[in-house]
């Protein structure tokens, strides 16, 4: 999944757009055959002029008991609106969308706007709202809040951003997912608000909350050494099948970590994209895995960033 592309296929469905305009054609697909995109360019030239107008006609014009995916775009201007009037709108339907199992909350392109604009809110309403949500996915850190809670079903919780606040992995790692089976951070840097800590993530590593869990992305991360190292000797690694630890500033450091830790010979896929490891390094962790039968991308290491004197590493997705 990329910043860079829209969504063609969403909680197994095709992705459909609503038309913007009222002026668009009135044929519309079979509400359960598709996944509904809903998207406000506040500087385009449709006939709305906020995202409530559109969310009225849509929710007007569509029998929202059959809506099985939705997926929010933009909602408003970069900086200036949160997303807390597209929480409340779809919670304030909630007994109209009885079939919802799949919501994607700031589906938003690099060529519309850079994640860090992305202004959140508390995303925990819709867990709260529906209890048979399987699928919840949330762009952008910014203002974001996510605090304890329990959900009987959601199956896949995915947060995309270029720094998540600590109380935000704090309160997903804190919380009880029975059913679990993928889990995905892109945990970002702190000049983005990544302002977390290794030990925010003991929740999930434990292995605890997550029983069922089957794949883990703990990627985009400034500290992804000290992830490795944690992942290494985590007890929720012997239940994965995949591990992706990319987007990363992953050197060799963590990367000895992982082939000397415990074993990661039962790993259909590990996923080291974007990483900064030396070629003999990653020929090893190559070598040491695939001979095991597990599938690695790892791929070439990133050119180190240097300004005037200062060299550095650099997560995938920042700005």
């Amino acid at each position: 999944m990329s910043v860079h592309e829209f969504l063609e296929e969403f909680g197994g469905l095709p992705v459909f757009t609503f038309p913007e305009s009222a002026d668009a054609p009135a044929s519309l697909p079979e509400v359960g055959a598709v996944a509904w995109r809903l998207s406000h360019d506040p500087y385009g030239d449709g006939e709305e002029s906020s995202f409530e107008e559109l969310w009225e006609r849509f929710t007007g014009a569509v029998d929202l008991s059959g809506v099985r995916a939705l997926i929010i775009g933009q909602w408003g201007e970069a900086y200036d609106n949160t997303s807390e009037i597209v929480v409340t709108a779809i919670v304030a339907a909630k007994d109209r969308f009885t079939g919802l199992r799949a919501v994607f909350l700031g589906e938003i392109a690099q060529e519309e706007a850079e994640i860090s604009w992305i202004q959140q809110s508390d995303v925990s309403p819709l867990l709260t709202a529906f209890p048979a949500l399987e699928v919840l996915i949330v762009r952008g850190g910014s203002e974001l809040e996510f605090p304890v809670v329990r959900h009987e079903a959601l199956r896949e919780l995915r947060l995309e951003s270029g720094g998540l606040p600590a109380e935000v992995v704090r309160g997903v790692c804190g919380s009880d997912f029975p059913a679990l089976e993928s889990l995905v951070l892109w945990l970002g840097v702190p000049e983005y608000g990544g302002d977390y800590e290794i030990g925010d993530l003991a929740g999930a590593l434990s292995g605890a909350r997550f029983p069922r869990l089957r794949h883990l992305g703990l990627q985009n991360s400034e500290i992804q050494d000290e992830i490795a190292a944690a992942v290494a000797a985590a007890p929720v690694v012997a239940g994965l099948e995949s591990l992706d630890l990319s987007m990363g500033t992953l050197t060799d450091t963590g990367a000895e970590a992982l082939v000397t830790g415990q074993p990661l010979t039962h790993l259909k896929k590990l996923d080291l994209e974007h990483h900064f490891l030396t070629p003999a390094m990653a020929e090893r962790v190559r070598t040491t895995l695939t001979q095991q039968g597990v599938e690695v991308v790892i791929g070439e290491s990133e050119r180190l960033a240097q300004y005037e004197d200062r060299v550095w590493r650099y997560a995938a997705v920042t700005e």
